[in-house]
């Protein structure tokens, strides 16, 4: 493969960059530019970056041949991660020498050969970006390694500056093995510092000696919880060195997954008594209602009042099977995936969602789509998720489009809005459990942030994957991908 390296576009194109990033633009709309700038420059068939996070990858921005891998999951087992991860840092590796799935679903693209460059921050991987080839007798030419390589560095600096990246909620973060130690002088100056403080804070004994001690000092013998900058979280406890001198020995552990499980259990109580509450009072009301004020009411008044019940009564009922199918670790499906008819999937899921929101509902589904492999109940729940999600973000009547295409591994179908829109670093986050945005405008709609969570869940367990972007012009797009017949 000759270098078909174009060195004028790609330093043309990271300037560009660079004045977004002087502008104030960060993370996603930044890696996405970076990877748009990239594959011409690199004669490539398609760009990908894949974020790495304790429980594996996931491919956060993608461009060209590579495009349809957004949102993809890699798990930490799959041989794909296990080389990205073990291998020299930037490598050239044949597709086809994979049998994972995602292997050779890149192998019958005819996208056989790939550039790869672990991101690191202190030798600890972030990610890894890819350059994909087409079959070909020669190798990427090492000017294009190298290039994938100093890319790769770039983006690592973006994950350092922490701005807008990482898009995971969990983060790539370096765990605790062991409790770190120090021992401060009287102006709690460092005096000794072992290797795990190191590891804990990410401080090295030379950056650490002699300087002060890089958190609050609790009283003796109390205990002290302390947030990073970095966001996690130290268990700090403290006594005094006998002898007569004035030193002090400090111990810490990092305590981040606990303050994490400490908070979803807390948010659990918080948004269940809220979200219950709502519902169970209106029932109650018109219950009364009815029972106290039967022979006064009309019967049109009757009607109303059961009417109502009868919808908050399922509204009752679906979020108690949110909330149950949250709390347990496999989704009540009905056996393996099947083949479907996409189409009538989708289009007996809209029949079955409220009036209000049907109506504003548009279908744009092709006549001839070839099936689908999955669970015909459950992707009726993904649907109603994602178009009740569309109409609680979006203004009153605004429209809402459900679309759907093929290509020849996938069929996807679209839920798209004109509503508030996402923003580029909450697109990862919003599929975690009971995480709601963070903007004053997401804190006035109500729910429990368990839809998005259980959509992936629910089709990742039938070999698919999900994503969302925002939309030009304003609001979202909510993309499902599903493995064809």
């Amino acid at each position: 493969m000759p270098d078909r390296t174009d060195y004028a576009a790609l330093i043309a194109g990271h300037t560009v960059i660079i004045e977004m990033i002087n502008s104030g633009d960060a993370g996603l709309p930044v890696l996405n530019q970076l990877l748009r700038v990239a594959q011409p420059a690199l004669g490539a068939a398609g760009m990908a970056f894949v974020e790495f996070a304790p429980s594996g990858g996931r491919v956060i921005a993608a461009t060209g041949a590579a495009e349809w891998t957004l949102g993809r999951p890699l798990p930490a087992s799959d041989p794909v991660t296990v080389c990205l991860l073990t291998g020299p840092r930037v490598q050239c590796v044949r597709t086809d020498r994979f049998t994972s799935q995602l292997a050779v679903e890149l192998t019958d693209r005819g996208l056989r050969r790939m550039v790869v460059s672990r991101a690191e921050i202190g030798g600890h991987p972030v990610g890894s970006l890819h350059a994909l080839y087409p079959a070909g007798d020669d190798e990427p030419s090492s000017e294009q390694r190298g290039v994938v390589g100093f890319l790769s560095a770039s983006i690592a600096h973006m994950y350092g500056d922490q701005s807008g990246l990482p898009v995971h909620g969990d983060g790539p973060v370096v765990a605790a093995l062991a409790d770190g130690l120090a021992v401060v002088d009287r102006d709690t100056h460092v005096r000794l510092w072992n290797p795990a403080a190191a590891q804990v804070t990410g401080r090295s004994c030379t950056d650490a000696l002699n300087q002060p001690l890089p958190f609050p000092l609790p009283p003796s013998g109390q205990v002290l919880d302390h947030q990073l900058p970095d966001g996690r979280w130290l268990r700090i406890t403290s006594g005094e060195l006998p002898g007569p001198g004035t030193l002090r020995v400090v111990t810490f552990r990092d305590i981040t997954d606990q303050q994490q499980h400490d908070h979803e259990r807390d948010l659990f109580v918080a948004v269940t008594s809220h979200e219950l509450r709502t519902p169970v009072t209106v029932i109650k009301g018109f219950a009364d209602t009815l029972t106290d004020h039967w022979e006064s009411l009309s019967e049109t008044d009757r009607r109303q009042a059961a009417r109502v019940i009868g919808q908050r009564a399922n509204e009752l009922a679906r979020l108690l099977d949110r909330l149950l199918s949250s709390a347990s670790e496999v989704w009540p499906g009905d056996g393996p995936p099947t083949p479907l008819d996409l189409t009538d999937t989708l289009r007996a899921a809209v029949a079955d969602l409220p009036v209000d929101l049907r109506h504003r509902i548009t279908l744009q589904l092709p006549t001839a789509l070839p099936r689908a492999v999955g669970h015909r109940h459950s992707l009726g729940t993904v649907l109603t998720e994602l178009a009740t999600n569309a109409g609680k973000y979006s203004p009153p009547g605004s429209p809402i489009e459900i679309s759907a295409e093929a290509d020849d591994q996938t069929i996807c179908f679209r839920v798209s809005d004109r509503g508030i829109g996402v923003r580029p670093e909450h697109v990862e986050r919003a599929f975690e459990r009971f995480w709601q945005g963070e903007s004053g405008d997401r804190r006035r709609y109500p729910g429990t942030g368990l839809g998005l969570y259980l959509v992936r869940r629910i089709v990742e367990q039938q070999n698919g994957w999900v994503f969302l972007r925002p939309r030009a012009g304003g609001g979202t797009v909510a993309e499902v991908r599903l493995p064809r017949r």
